[in-house]
């Protein structure tokens, strides 16, 4: 997700959410109102995709659950347990396991999205009559992002002989643009959660989780909580976005610089990225994954580049300048290889924390851009079609091809 290209017209690289809540747990003000990315959802598109999917009847389940609930412990019980059910249905569906629920594509990611903004939605503007705390309601919330995104279900198999491989993928974005767009990135780690790949050193099992596309819950270490307890016990690991228009990237460098574009809340950030002890951040860091052997590969009709480029800020200098070839000694970030927006900064995140444990000269890892999902040619109103549906089962099964090549190389 580059802003640079977005700013350009390239549909591709492309969670402040304020509220006053009630100051003690028997206070009966009014709850807070939905966000804007909740707010979409009463549009048209959304609720075709929740009704062609059957998961139109995931927000009203957790809403039954919350009106019997006599106790924040009973109302946390609820969330945790919808939460989870969402993610395990979503992965099913897009496994092909289980009712399809609709006509829809069973490798769509949409529905697993536009059902959480539901869920939370209700989370947020539920007025129990035991009443919620603001730090209740918003530790509700937090269990709910990270039960329904995968991010607590990393499981994998105990013992030896088979590798572990971490994949993460992202929510739709730029929904203002175009209301019905799917992120492969986030259909890709649906439909890959929990499988075996067979490689010439064994099988390798491969976890998953999705992020939002919100600045703050970066901010507020969303990436490092959830991978920090899994990358020591990996042997590969990469991070997955969607880029640029036909083609994959593996990005070689990552910088430390939020370039501003406008998030799903249409909230912008502006800066260096906010990591725990600033004062050893460096500004870039690179990718660990074998690319050029993964570059050399046919893994499917999409070609796969190596990509070097960034901008900086040279030592001593003042303005920007686009370095083909990667950052020059002493410079300053202005966008690793995947741009300077949130794909960027998991890829940043993942790679310093990486580095932070000790692990970077052991452990594969990095940044993958998938190209971008694209609808046929005229399609401006239908919510899929047969070339879209083509266009990302071809993305889903590269990607999946790309870690084959790393598990067996690195």
């Amino acid at each position: 997700m580059n802003s640079i290209r977005v700013r350009l017209g390239v549909l591709g690289l492309a969670l402040l959410t304020g509220f006053t809540a009630p100051t003690t747990a028997s206070a009966a003000q009014a709850a807070p109102s939905p966000t804007i990315e909740e707010q979409r959802l009463g549009r048209a598109a959304p609720q075709e995709i929740l009704r062609r999917s059957g998961f139109d009847t995931a927000a009203p389940r957790l809403a039954r659950a919350l009106e019997g609930a006599r106790s924040y412990r009973e109302a946390r019980r609820a969330v945790t347990r919808e939460g989870a059910r969402l993610w395990q249905r979503a992965v099913e569906r897009a496994q092909g396991r289980g009712p399809a629920g609709g006509d829809l594509s069973r490798d769509d990611d949409r529905p697993l999205y536009w059902a959480r903004l539901g869920m939370t939605r209700d989370v947020r503007t539920w007025e129990p009559a035991f009443g919620l705390t603001d730090g209740q309601r918003a530790a509700l919330l937090d269990e709910l992002e990270r039960t329904s995104r995968g991010q607590d279900a990393i499981r994998y198999p105990h013992g030896k002989g088979m590798k572990r491989i971490l994949l993460t993928g992202f929510d739709p974005f730029t929904l203002d643009r175009d209301i019905r767009i799917s992120n492969p990135s986030g259909a890709t780690a649906l439909a890959l959660d929990g499988t075996v790949i067979e490689t010439a050193d064994g099988p390798a099992r491969i976890e998953t989780a999705v992020f939002p596309v919100r600045w703050q819950d970066f901010t507020d270490g969303s990436v490092e909580r959830t991978l920090r307890p899994q990358l020591p016990k990996v042997d590969l690991f990469t991070t997955v976005s969607q880029g640029r228009v036909g083609r994959f990237d593996i990005e070689r460098t990552n910088g430390a610089w939020r370039g501003g574009f406008g998030d799903n809340e249409t909230i912008g950030r502006t800066g260096t990225v906010p990591v725990s002890d600033p004062a050893s951040q460096p500004q870039w860091t690179t990718t660990t994954l074998p690319y050029a052997a993964i570059t050399a590969a046919q893994t499917g009709r999409f070609p796969v580049y190596d990509n070097t480029s960034v901008t900086e800020i040279p030592a001593g200098g003042t303005e920007s300048v686009v370095r083909p070839d990667g950052p020059t000694p002493g410079s300053t970030a202005r966008a690793g290889g995947g741009g300077d927006y949130l794909s960027n900064e998991i890829a940043y995140r993942a790679t310093l924390l990486r580095d932070r444990l000790g692990l970077h000269t052991t452990l594969p890892g990095g940044h993958v851009h998938t190209p971008v999902l694209q609808f046929a040619a005229g399609n401006t109103s239908e919510v899929t079609d047969p070339e879209f549906v083509r266009n990302r089962l071809d993305i889903i099964a590269q990607v999946r091809a790309i870690l084959k090549v790393a598990a067996e190389t690195a």
